[in-house]
């Protein structure tokens, strides 16, 4: 679930949510002491770890998506893990965020952050499942990727979020929104979207004859993409799903793994000096989107789907990364 699009999801579904984006857990705190201090601790990490594989577990299950839309999920977290493991610590959510549900079972959510080293230029990484059972008799299932930078980095962020409101029907969100103002930085249009030549991405996505584009009635939404953003809308025939798994294992899944490869190439793991000037207005401005994220955008979707109860207790613990 990718966070910043939740109030996206809910113009495109009607009165329902979009979530935020996040994932997994790669290191592995190893501590041991002959103390008893030393080794209480040891078993509270011990069960932190066996809490934070069973969160892990829990979202890489993916229970309510399809094979290829599974499959796509995977494959980008295998990318990720692979890539920036050195740099992430282990997932510190409660178990009970990591994996939620209302209390009639009619929603539910699989949420994993996994924060940065001090050495790392990735803030944290975010990935989450949702899946609502809609009054239609339907249901809308929501997959999110995210990657966050810190200040010390200006590169575009990593969103990706697959919207699915029926077998025929699916919305897909898939940027490297900037961080800068592009007028004001023809040097960073130039590096991050004009030579990785990003653009030809989205207009091979275009191509297929059931994908078209898709425009948000949200002007922020608008303002915040960057101008090689792939939002599109599928709407395939009635046939069970099929050709929109087709869609997703053909088209939409290699280009999102090497819209990833780009942003890990590039952004993620490329050197980039920021002076302490810099680093302000990227706090200044980082800091408005997050907020804007949680208070106005989750803020809005979480109690109708967990109640205001189990909204608080998710916001909260999401907060905490947010802050910038």
């Amino acid at each position: 679930m990718c966070l910043g699009y939740t109030i996206e999801v809910m113009m495109f579904c009607g009165n329902f949510l979009h979530t935020p984006h996040s994932i997994f857990s790669s290191s592995r705190l190893q501590l041991s002491s002959s103390s008893s201090s030393s080794s209480r601790f040891s078993i509270s990490c011990s069960q932190m770890d066996t809490h934070n594989n069973q969160g892990r577990s829990k979202f890489l299950e993916l229970p309510f998506v399809s094979a290829p839309h599974k499959n796509l999920m995977l494959d980008l977290v295998s990318t990720l893990e692979d890539r920036l493991q050195s740099h992430l610590l282990p997932c510190s959510l409660p178990p009970d965020v990591q994996y939620y549900k209302n209390n009639s079972g009619s929603s539910q959510i699989s949420l994993h952050i996994t924060p940065g080293n001090t050495h790392s230029p990735v803030d944290f990484v975010l990935g989450s499942w949702v899946h609502s059972e809609l009054p239609t008799g339907g249901s809308l299932d929501i997959t999110s990727i995210s990657a966050y930078l810190k200040t010390s980095n200006d590169a575009p962020n990593f969103a990706f979020d697959l919207i699915r409101s029926s077998p025929t029907m699916l919305l897909l969100v898939l940027d490297l929104p900037p961080r800068k103002d592009l007028v004001l930085s023809p040097e960073y249009l130039k590096t991050f979207y004009e030579d990785t030549e990003l653009d030809k991405h989205r207009q091979a996505l275009e191509k297929v004859h059931e994908v078209q584009p898709y425009f948000s009635s949200s002007l922020f939404i608008r303002a915040f993409a960057s101008p090689t953003a792939i939002y599109v809308r599928v709407q395939t025939e009635n046939d069970g799903g099929e050709r929109l798994d087709e869609i997703l294992r053909d088209h939409i899944g290699p280009i999102s793994k090497q819209v990833l490869g780009i942003w890990l190439d590039h952004c993620a793991c490329a050197e980039r000096e920021v002076g302490e000037e810099e680093r302000a207005y990227l706090r200044k401005r980082d800091g408005f989107v997050r907020n804007k994220t949680v208070e106005v955008d989750l803020g809005t979707s979480f109690p109708r789907l967990f109640g205001q109860e189990g909204a608080d207790k998710l916001l909260d613990a999401i907060k905490k990364y947010f802050t910038v």
